[in-house]
């Protein structure tokens, strides 16, 4: 009889164990990732392109989403994912920055974790190989927010970064980009005033993730080039904690992506997430209501990612494009361009 009872008490807890494992590992991680929001059509992108852009993005959010089944942080992944799209010249951030007016590149990035509130970022660095390394570096052994240009590159000098020429981060169609941009703005001679947003390039912009780890933690960061052509030290909304990137818990993450002055002056990753706490709606109404209502009838164009703590992904963007891609939190992988998808 006591064998008999020993047996039913192993079986049991074998049972347990294996419905413990089950339910450990049917935890929710999700993860979503941005390349940028502008003018893109069937009719800007040849099928290679567009298939090189499916490619990367794909690779970039399944790089993430292995992070999060590994058991690994909000934080790991979306720093997995971003570097991946700082490391290819389809966009816009790292290898692939557009140029400065002076023909360099000015490098901006920022990350902010959901559970803590803790964020690091850094603007106009030129020799950090990957910014989003550096804002994480800024975040976990700094006790600042921001750090800027020189400092900024002493500090992820200090902290075993790689650093690189500046022309490391060169692509030959920037270039061209920066080129049509000056002799644009000098053929109508208002350049000593002011950039006009349409004779800029916003066709590929600043990157992005967010995503839910297995803790049920929320991150988000951005790492962008800016602007082509931008002067005199411009800093869009990438590196601002509130503008292009915020995360927290009892309400969302988002990373931003557009005409990086009118996200500053709307507050836009932070006013998503006040929506969502503030007044109940979901990441859906809230960020169409930013970008479509708050945004475009300033001009402001672009898009955001947003995920919440329950793994819920939202992607609004009021361009005709904007590269996209995600995996919810059962393990559907989705990877779009345009509007229409």
């Amino acid at each position: 009889m006591r064998r008999s009872l020993f047996s039913v008490l192993i079986s049991s807890i074998l049972v347990f164990s294996s419905l413990a494992a089950s339910t450990k590992e049917k935890v929710p991680v999700a993860i979503a990732i941005h390349g940028g929001a502008g003018t893109i059509s069937k009719a800007n992108l040849t099928e290679k392109q567009d298939q090189a852009y499916r490619a990367k993005l794909r690779e970039a959010v399944m790089s993430g989403y292995e992070v999060l089944q590994n058991g690994g942080s909000s934080t790991d992944a979306i720093i997995s994912a971003i570097q991946i799209m700082e490391a290819s010249p389809l966009f816009n951030a790292g290898v692939g920055a557009v140029y400065t007016w002076e023909a360099e590149h000015e490098l901006d990035a920022s990350i902010m974790e959901g559970e803590s509130l803790n964020a690091g970022a850094v603007a106009g660095v030129k020799t950090v190989v990957s910014p989003i390394a550096a804002a994480r570096e800024v975040m976990e052994h700094s006790v600042h927010v921001m750090l800027s240009g020189e400092g900024a590159q002493a500090f992820a000098k200090s902290q075993g970064l790689t650093l690189v020429d500046n022309h490391h981060f060169d692509t030959p169609h920037r270039l061209r980009a920066l080129e049509k941009v000056k002799a644009r703005l000098l053929e109508n001679d208002h350049a000593s005033l002011h950039l006009d947003p349409l004779t800029s390039d916003y066709k590929f912009g600043t990157v992005g993730a967010v995503a839910l780890d297995s803790k049920g933690n929320i991150a988000a960061g951005t790492s962008t080039g800016g602007m082509t052509g931008k002067r005199w030290g411009r800093i869009g909304d990438s590196p601002i904690i509130g503008a292009g990137t915020w995360a927290d818990n009892s309400s969302c993450a988002v990373s931003a992506t557009g005409h990086g002055e009118f996200f500053i002056r709307n507050h836009v990753a932070a006013d998503i997430c006040s929506r969502v706490k503030y007044q109940g709606v979901s990441i859906k109404d809230a960020g169409e209501t930013v970008i479509n209502d708050v945004l475009l009838p300033m001009g402001g164009t672009g898009g955001v990612i947003i995920i919440d703590a329950k793994g819920n992904i939202a992607m609004p963007f009021n361009t005709e494009g904007m590269y996209r891609a995600a995996v919810d939190v059962n393990g559907k992988v989705s990877v779009a361009i345009y509007r229409s998808e």
